[in-house]
């Protein structure tokens, strides 16, 4: 078979009828990895050895009779802030090129333990933006390019996890968000990626940027993909006591979904992120009640600013201290984290204090609603070569990414049109916590619905 841009249902049935091997999978893969990895800077380490190791372990298990599930012998790429035994994982940051761990971060034994095959550390922007990055161009892999067009960027900070998966180097990736690093890229890449909702995946073995932020999600071609993975790495670890006693299985909900929409939704987007969503709009309509919602005036942004700049503030305490900010790739993050040690501890606790009020605003205005729906961002991916902050609109809240993030709630982004230079938009359904199948739910639908997904970038076509 092709086995590019083919799904996780799609691959895994054709290795169980044998149309289809994990070795010549992986071997596909490493190779469309070598080949389109520079192009975009998406890459930067292919785990050749390792990959083909588990490739013929899977392949014999396969042989055997035993079956570990559908993610068993499909090869994927693992953002380089993750811990891979004997592997460096770089966290993106030119000082930190060597950094090697003698052990597998959980998520990567879990993926192990469903019979997945690591092939690549993805490039991310260093230290996953903790040191406050304005541009593509903060890694020292170089900026990393959307599929769709090597002049624009792929997002941040799940940079090279959006891209490998859009341009089908792996069939899918785990990447981090802290704010935005799966959303975003997802959005630029025009794949699906799934936040999580906070303490659903055990970050043990990840950097951290931001203790009570930080999420580990997949980034795939759908959003049935997206659940299939999270099956795979949920769950209780001993070794992150932030993670939930609660066991996850992936199952689709169905019945009447009801929706809402924020009232700003479309405020300052772009024309072509405008003309997608209401599009959208339409398809939700034949399955869905939609209605709009509003979140009422709250210090949203300032508030989940606030914890996370406290918070990496301390987690780079050390990286500070010894000077390494200097060797850094973006100017601007060599001063960065300085900036971030002027947040004083009572603005932090105040900011801990509301958000526990933000969870009950979130969960009031999202009661009765299986879904807030709303455009992923507000633009397309951004020219590669310019501050992204200069380019965004400058004046509209990103409130579903506050109290998405600051709240811990789960959120799925899918592809739902193309500007008229061809660059993708994206839709978000955002859930309450723990209610993952939920938006997913949602967001298969509107996949059958639509074929946005089922497009690929030319270029990188087998």
């Amino acid at each position: 078979m092709r086995p590019v841009f083919a799904s996780i249902r799609e691959l895994s049935e054709a290795i169980r009828s044998g149309e289809a091997s994990p070795v010549e999978l992986t071997e596909t893969f490493i190779a469309r990895l070598r080949e389109h990895g520079p192009r975009l800077n998406a890459v930067v380490t292919v785990t050749e050895k390792r990959a083909l190791r588990e490739a013929w372990k899977a392949q014999r298990e396969l042989k055997d009779g035993e079956y570990r599930g559908p993610l068993h012998g499909l090869p994927y790429g693992g953002k380089d802030l993750l811990a891979t035994r004997g592997i460096p994982a770089s966290w993106g940051a030119a000082p930190l090129k060597g950094q090697v761990f003698n052990y597998d971060a959980t998520i990567v034994r879990r993926l192990r333990r469903a019979g997945a095959v690591l092939c690549a550390k993805l490039a991310m922007i260093e230290l996953a933006g903790g040191m406050g990055y304005r541009q593509p161009n903060a890694s020292f892999t170089g900026p990393c390019a959307t599929p769709w067009s090597l002049r624009h960027w792929s997002g941040g900070s799940s940079s090279g996890s959006g891209s490998a998966v859009a341009a089908g180097l792996v069939p899918f990736a785990i990447g981090s968000e802290t704010w935005g690093s799966i959303l975003s890229p997802a959005n630029n890449c025009g794949v699906a990626g799934l936040r999580p909702t906070y303490g659903r995946v055990s970050r043990h073995g990840a950097m951290a940027l931001s203790w009570t932020l930080d999420k580990l999600g997949p980034l795939c071609l759908t959003a049935d993909d997206c659940g299939l993975v999270l099956e795979a790495v949920a769950g209780y670890d001993p070794r992150d006591m932030t993670t939930a006693r609660k066991r996850y299985r992936y199952e689709k909900v169905e019945g009447d979904f009801k929706l809402g929409v924020p009232g700003d939704a479309l405020d300052e987007t772009q024309d072509a992120v405008a003309s997608s969503f209401k599009e959208s709009l339409r398809v939700l309509g034949k399955y869905a009640t939609v209605e709009e919602v509003e979140f009422p005036e709250f210090p949203y942004e300032a508030v989940t600013r606030t914890i996370l700049n406290a918070e990496a503030a301390s987690v780079f305490d050390e990286f500070t201290e010894k000077g390494l900010a200097r060797g850094l790739t973006a100017p601007e993050d060599h001063y960065g984290p300085y900036a971030r040690t002027v947040v004083l501890a009572r603005d932090y606790l105040k900011a801990l204090r509301l958000r526990e009020r933000m969870a009950r605003i979130a969960e009031d205005v999202m009661g009765g609603y299986d879904a807030i729906v709303a455009p992923t961002r507000r633009t397309v991916a951004s020219p590669i070569d310019q501050e992204f902050r200069k380019v965004a609109p400058g004046t509209a809240k990103d409130v579903m990414g506050a109290v998405g993030n600051g709240a811990g709630l789960p959120a799925v982004s899918v592809p739902n049109g193309f500007s008229e230079e061809g660059l993708p938009t994206g839709i978000q359904f955002m859930g309450r916590a723990y209610d993952e199948n939920r938006v997913l739910s949602v967001a298969v639908e509107f996949q059958r619905r639509t074929d946005w997904h089922r497009r690929h970038p030319p270029a990188f076509k087998a």
